[in-house]
């Protein structure tokens, strides 16, 4: 099913091979900010032109009624939330691709027939496909393999997105989608498992369940604190902290302001410093690595 894509420019950037260009990939409304907010923050104040991609309008997240008021739709709220997150951030432009949020496993929404996850993964590899020959990003993020928390969406983009990334170069790859062009460097965002095995300790303290997290309470924190993924970027975004927690702020109607932006866990992750971490995806990891820059070793 062919989505209405839509892409909103908030900053308009110099022509390709000017500047630097990074392109994030996600599934939500959100989750842009509520994982790599500050190094998103942090590439675009300092010149980077920033673009995102958000593959579904969020219509799954839980609203409260009262928020709706002005806004035909969960997706029409959300839309504008992510676009002042977006602000927030410096972010260059947004694009959307326009499926259906599919929810969490085993709800009705799996089977809509819009939802991203019953779109051939052909097909939406095929958009970002063309937004990379467009934009041309030297580095490109996107969801880690189990898409953070499992969810269906996150794992679908993650999986469009890496099949993209190696085709945009191919000549013979979707020739309508633009000529070929190679991003050099593909990361995927992480977080800390030796800060989420804290996270699990300290939360029955304050009277939190880790194993029924967040606003539909869906989520085991005790289960993704098992996974481990290696960790060969950490971005400082000390700098950028308050334009990350406006962006996070934003999202009003998904618990901003919530354990994690106030209460005592804001706290200790707030004497936690800030950095967000990531796995580097392409090129191979030989070894150890631990960058604090994603274009560390990109050529101009």
């Amino acid at each position: 099913m062919l989505p209405n894509e839509e892409t909103i420019v908030l900053r308009p950037t110099a022509a390709p091979g000017v500047r630097p260009v990074l392109l994030a990939v996600f599934a939500h409304p959100d989750d842009e900010s509520f994982g790599p907010g500050g190094t998103l923050a942090r590439y675009a104040w300092s010149g980077v032109a920033v673009h995102l991609i958000c593959a579904t309008g969020g219509e799954e997240g839980t609203v409260d009624a009262a928020l709706l008021n002005g806004y035909e739709s969960v997706a029409a709220l959300r839309r504008t939330e992510l676009l002042r997150a977006a602000e927030a951030l410096g972010l260059s432009s947004v694009t959307l691709l326009g499926y259906r949020d599919s929810g969490m496993p085993g709800t009705e929404a799996n089977r809509h027939p819009a939802a991203l996850i019953n779109q051939p993964r052909d097909q939406v590899a095929a958009q970002i496909v063309r937004h990379i020959r467009r934009l041309r990003p030297q580095v490109v993020m996107t969801f880690d393999p189990i898409g953070g928390y499992r969810h269906p969406d996150h794992i679908a983009i993650h999986e469009a997105t890496v099949a993209a990334f190696h085709a945009a170069s191919d000549p013979a790859a979707w020739l309508e989608a633009g000529p070929p062009y190679a991003p050099q460097k593909l990361y995927y965002t992480t977080f800390s498992r030796r800060l989420l095995r804290l996270l699990v300790r300290l939360m029955p303290l304050l009277g939190r369940d880790p194993r029924t997290f967040g606003r539909n309470r869906d989520i085991d924190l005790t289960k993704l604190a098992e996974v481990e993924f290696p960790t060969h970027a950490r971005i400082d975004t000390t700098a950028v902290r308050e334009q990350a927690r406006a962006a996070a702020l934003a999202h009003v109607s998904q618990g901003a302001g919530g354990p994690l932006t106030r209460g005592p866990l804001s706290k200790v992750l707030g004497l936690l410093g800030s950095a967000d971490t990531f796995m580097r995806a392409y090129p191979p990891v030989d070894g150890d690595a631990c960058e604090d820059d994603l274009f560390a070793g990109v050529q101009w």
